[in-house]
Parts: C-alpha cells; structure tokens; sequence
C-alpha cells in the first residue's frame, strides 16, 4: 500500500531529526559554505537520511535541500523541500534549539509539511487541513495563544528592507518593550512555536519564497489559524516580503504598526 504525503513529511523529518540526535555532542568536520556559513556532518548526513526517505516513495518528485541543491526528474509539479539542520551554529556549539524542516509543494501550494525538533522528540506537523505535533506517536492539535507575550525575532541577515525595517530597532522601540518580550532562537522551529502557542509571533526580514528553512513553518502556521503575512501586512511572498506570523489579529495588528512605524520614520 503507498504511504500517503502526511505520512511521508513525518517519516522524512523524522528521519533527519534521528540523524541530528545521532551526532549531537559528538567532533563535527564544518564545511565552508558562503559568507561565513557552514553545514557539519550532522546536516549532510541528515539530509541524506530524508532524500532517502523521499526517493524511495517518490522518485518522480523534485527535490530542493540545503545541501544538495536541486536534483530529481521533475514535471509533475511536485517538490520536496529539504531543510535537514536549521539552526546550524546552535548545533555546533551544542545548544539544542534545531529543527529539521521538509514540505512538499505541489504548482505553488505547500500541501503537506513538518518541523521536527530532534530533542523535544516532537514533530509538528501539517497536512493543510489542520496541523498538529506528535509525541510517542500521539497527535494533539496545535493551538495558537498570543498569552505569553513572548516574540521571536531574526536578527540575521540578509536584511532586504532595511532603509525601512531593522529587527534591531524593532527590539528598542519602547512600545515593543511596553508589550512583548523579545527571544531570539535562531532556528525556525520558533515559527512552529508559535501554531503550538508557544511564542506569541515571529518576525523576520528577507525573501522567503522557495526558503527551504521557512516553508514548513509557514505551512504549518496557517493551517493551524495563525495570522501570516510578509512584514507590510501583505499575502506571503508578494510586496516587501519578509514574515510576521502571529497567534491572533490583535498581535499581527500590533508589530505590524510596530514596523509601519519604522518606515514612516525613514520615508
């Protein structure tokens, strides 16, 4: 019997994710990648790991991963993509906070999609109908609260917008202080953080269509009813672009007048 999509999403990023706890705390050889990034043996051993997974149920399916690039057939619409270790420099200076990300999008709808987070032995996950995270193979829908006040923020760049948008000054203004309280994980298993009611929102700069790092989490967002737009309040993807995804109206509301103000500012 063929193993349906939803299926496959969770097998694959719990694949990467045992792959990723394998190698935790152990010598990691870093492999140079552009402007000071790097991958280690985890992330390349993780994505294999996945690509396995994937290719063996659907070896007709284009594949783009972090590592590898763009590999496979394609031409029926259908791509995986691969996101084996996000948070990379957490990993290598052995701090938990990693997800391993995969989504498949089919013309140009994520369908199905999954963050793991390789330590918590959760994956959240999503097939566009609902989303929900697993635990000892037991789903529980995930359920967005704005209540903790708490906002992750990405600090790193690049920074597309910044003549009228820095995170920085974000984190300074007073009216953000006077109601939020900034974290900074540096991995996007904080955007499932917040459809699991963990974090109240998420910020970030940047163009994130065909983001491998970012579709999942996305995906997983919306299915579960957060409220998701690119930081001018726009569909994702189109205008300025960039991310504000947040547990309800009233806080999107919030950092998203937050960030108007900074362009008004600069205008």
């Amino acid at each position: 019997m063929s193993i349906t999509d939803r299926d496959l999403v969770i097998e694959a990023a719990a694949a990467g994710a045992a792959v990723v706890r394998s190698h935790y705390g152990t010598s990691l050889t870093r492999f140079g990648k552009s402007a000071g990034d790097f991958a280690t043996t985890a992330d390349i051993e993780a994505e294999k790991a996945i690509l396995d997974v994937l290719r063996a149920a659907r070896p007709d399916d284009l594949v783009l991963a972090e590592e590898s690039g763009r590999t496979g057939t394609g031409g029926n619409g259908r791509t995986w993509l691969v996101d084996p270790l996000c948070g990379t420099l957490n990993y290598a200076v052995r701090s938990m906070l990693v997800s391993v990300n995969v989504a498949l999008r089919t013309g140009t709808q994520v369908v199905v999609a999954a963050s793991a987070d390789p330590f918590a032995d959760e994956v959240f996950w999503t097939d566009g109908a609902g989303a929900h995270v697993r635990r000892g193979g037991v789903d529980e829908p995930l359920a967005p609260s704005a209540e903790s006040g708490l906002v992750d923020v990405n600090l790193d760049p690049p920074f597309p917008n910044e003549r009228v948008f820095r995170a920085a000054r974000l984190l300074a203004d007073p009216r953000f202080i006077e109601r939020f309280r900034p974290r900074v994980v540096s991995t996007t298993l904080a955007v499932a953080w917040v459809a699991a009611g963990r974090r109240a929102a998420y910020v970030t700069d940047g163009h994130l269509r065909d983001s491998v790092h970012f579709a999942a989490g996305i995906a997983l967002c919306a299915a579960a009813g957060c409220v998701v737009t690119g930081i001018d309040g726009q569909p994702p993807h189109t205008g300025a672009g960039g991310l504000v995804v947040a547990a309800d109206e009233r806080t999107h509301a919030a950092l998203l007048a937050l960030v108007e103000s900074q362009r008004a500012g600069q205008d």
